[in-house]
């Protein structure tokens, strides 16, 4: 398949599961977009050849980018190996993401401490949240110059614009926590 037809197929495809996710008819569509029924219809079979002005006006009704209308079609569910989840490493602590994807605005992460380790938070932006639930271990995080003692089970909800630091409590076993930090908005 050359790249114009398989356009016109990423385009019939979207087109159709954008119209039909949002329980619209064609002709619905076509009031919407300002495009006649059967230009949509056209665009739905993959026999349409549109002009950028059709395309841009069925993709302000279906409020995607013309990048996602004529883009090869998204999955439903998509796979990530734990080998794909790239994890890094900072001070006694191994950070790994617990989503594959980026959500703005938002980073939730798996912490794994160390038999004994520790790590020195960076504060964030004003205005961020952070919270920390213990997973396994025993877990201090260290705020507002108090120190908070964490078992499993537990979670903390603290101001992530402040020092912090967190410390396995044990010597001897691993620990585990969650981390999800809800950035302030940036004004602009």
């Amino acid at each position: 398949m050359d790249d114009a037809a398989a356009s016109a197929a990423h385009l019939a495809a979207n087109a159709r599961r954008l119209r039909e996710e949002r329980g619209l008819s064609q002709q619905r569509m076509a009031q919407l977009s300002g495009i006649p029924r059967p230009t949509w219809a056209s665009l739905e079979s993959g026999s349409a050849n549109p002009t950028l002005t059709v395309l841009s006006r069925a993709a302000a009704a279906l409020q995607v980018s013309i990048e996602e209308l004529i883009g090869a079609p998204r999955t439903a569910v998509r796979h990530f190996a734990a080998a794909d989840i790239k994890s890094r490493k900072r001070q006694g602590v191994t950070l790994r993401p617990l989503l594959p994807e980026a959500i703005p605005g938002l980073d939730i992460g798996r912490m794994e401490f160390e038999p004994g380790g520790q790590m020195i938070g960076v504060p964030h932006t004003p205005g961020t949240r952070e919270y920390l639930s213990c997973e396994r271990g025993r877990i201090e995080l260290v705020a507002s110059g108090e120190r908070w003692k964490l078992e499993p089970g537990d979670s903390l909800v603290f101001r992530g614009d402040q020092k912090h630091s967190y410390r396995n409590l044990d010597a001897r076993r691993t620990a585990v926590a969650i981390s999800v930090v809800c950035f302030a908005p940036v004004s602009g």
